[in-house]
């Protein structure tokens, strides 16, 4: 089997494990906006955006980092002790001061309920424990493992938002016995803290079933390996929280400056671009291994080259089928119709996502050649981008402003990386044919969105015609893809 072909297979196992709990996330977005008002469903959006902030924070970047290092070097449990100890005393510290000041941080945070804090900060501290657990099962390929894990942590997830959101209120509707504590709770606790416990729950449980991983490591703290890991990790770090700035404070500034309701129409809407991130999710937990376990190959760099046109071509296909039958998926996902009205928004997050997996493919070079403080920089542009173009244009054009400025910013993060990647890590990506998909999909989604929308008949040919080209087009490089 040749690299490319390891490759794919992978990809394919990790996308299981990427794409299946966001599906069901994004199947249960429906659950949450029938039962949530719009203003509630701001407060779940709310805590997964610092959900997010917390683990950017407190990994310090060790993840990436242990994958450049273990592969690196010889002694491999040295890497393994030490990532790990280092998360455990960062989670430590985070339990000890957030749950001692909880109110404070709370009311400083913006929570409306502290409630809604304690909780999170237990979940982020199960969720920092299993990151190198996480880590260790994907750079010693074992996919299988890792998709395991993360399918019982969103089903353990899932069947508790049914429970409480939809199962309860029916079995109180139709006058079907429940346990009184649990009756009595429903009517006294708010829908959304529902949401955050099952949330807990499958944090917890998932955390269990990972135990025995981290009782397989030698408890040893390299200080040499640490120092290393940290000025390597540190820079990612910084990047991460960049990245989770320009994927959520659009929607805090939106809170801010057009109050909840917008923000939770504009958040709600914002998950039908989920599509294009379950498969950049699902490409990266191949693609992050396979680039660092691969770099001593001698094709290494034609090889990164041909991933980039797949991945490209392949995410060209995905926003050109999400545009084209747009209405059925909000219609399936999205439930109220108060909610189709940032619908404008969703092309637009597509091709921004695109152009964020374009980046993260490009990245290979930065942290290939140890220089991720330029990681740093471009994220930290992008982030410049999306605060600025957020605070100009909200009070002029809405939310429509936050979903160009995303789109702004994943674009001139990719455009600068590819043009500094040149000097540094010289890769022979076909830039003329990623940009040719690139443009007809955003072609076909234009008429299709504009002048065939709902016309299901002339949108599903225009993704055909797609395929058809891309068939033609890359016919010899599906023959060696297929070659068995």
């Amino acid at each position: 089997m040749s690299s490319l072909q390891r490759f794919f297979k992978d990809t394919i196992i990790y996308g299981i494990a990427a794409v299946l709990p966001r599906a069901i996330n994004i199947l249960l977005t429906k659950l949450h906006t029938a039962t949530l008002e719009s203003d509630k469903y701001a407060d779940n959006t709310w805590y997964f955006v610092f959900a997010a902030y917390f683990i950017a924070l407190l990994s310090f970047g060790m993840e990436t980092a242990f994958f450049r290092f273990f592969s690196k070097e010889k002694v491999k449990g040295a890497i393994v002790s030490t990532s790990f100890i280092t998360l455990l005393f960062s989670t430590i510290v985070f339990l000890t001061v957030l749950l001692a000041f909880n109110n404070y941080f709370a009311a400083l945070l913006g929570f409306s309920n502290p409630t809604h804090l304690r909780i999170l900060t237990f979940v982020t501290a199960l969720d920092l424990l299993v990151v190198i657990p996480y880590a260790y099962l994907r750079v010693t390929n074992r996919p299988l493992k890792f998709t395991f894990f993360k399918i019982i942590n969103i089903l353990i997830y899932a069947f508790i938002n049914l429970f409480f959101l939809w199962f309860v209120p029916y079995a109180l509707k139709n006058n079907i016995s429940l346990p009184r504590f649990i009756t009595n709770s429903y009517h006294t606790t708010p829908k959304v803290i529902y949401i955050f416990i099952a949330n807990l729950i499958a944090s917890f449980i998932t955390f269990l079933l990972l135990l025995p991983y981290i009782f397989k490591f030698k408890f040893d703290f390299d200080k040499k390996v640490f120092r290393k890991m940290m000025r390597y990790g540190l820079p990612i770090m910084v990047g991460s929280l960049a990245y989770v700035t320009n994927e959520n404070l659009d929607k805090l500034l939106l809170g801010d400056m057009l109050g909840k309701e917008q923000m939770g129409i504009y958040a709600a809407c914002y998950k039908l671009g989920v599509f294009m991130t379950l498969y950049i999710m699902a490409f990266r937990l191949g693609a992050e291994p396979f680039f660092f376990n691969h770099a001593d190959k001698k094709n290494a760099k034609e090889t990164y080259a041909k991933i980039l046109t797949w991945f490209t071509i392949i995410g060209a296909l995905f926003l050109l089928t999400v545009v084209v039958y747009i209405n059925l998926f909000a219609g399936i996902l999205l439930g109220k119709p108060e909610y189709y009205e940032a619908l404008a928004i969703v092309p637009v997050i597509l091709l921004a996502n695109l152009f964020l997996g374009i980046y993260n493919n490009l990245s290979v070079w930065y942290k290939l050649t140890d220089n991720t403080k330029y990681g740093m920089y471009f994220s930290i542009f992008g982030a410049v981008l999306t605060i600025v173009f957020n605070i100009i244009f909200i009070p002029k054009i809405g939310f429509m402003a936050s979903a160009w400025a995303t789109l702004i910013a994943y674009g001139g993060m990719m455009f600068i990386s590819y043009f500094y990647g040149k000097k540094y890590y010289k890769v022979p990506y076909n830039v003329g044919k990623v940009f040719l998909y690139i443009l007809i999909s955003v072609g076909l989604s234009f008429l299709s969105y504009y002048y065939f929308k709902e016309n299901y008949v002339i949108s599903t040919i225009f993704i055909l015609l797609f395929i058809v080209f891309i068939a033609i087009n890359e016919k010899n490089e599906l023959k060696i893809i297929f070659h068995k």
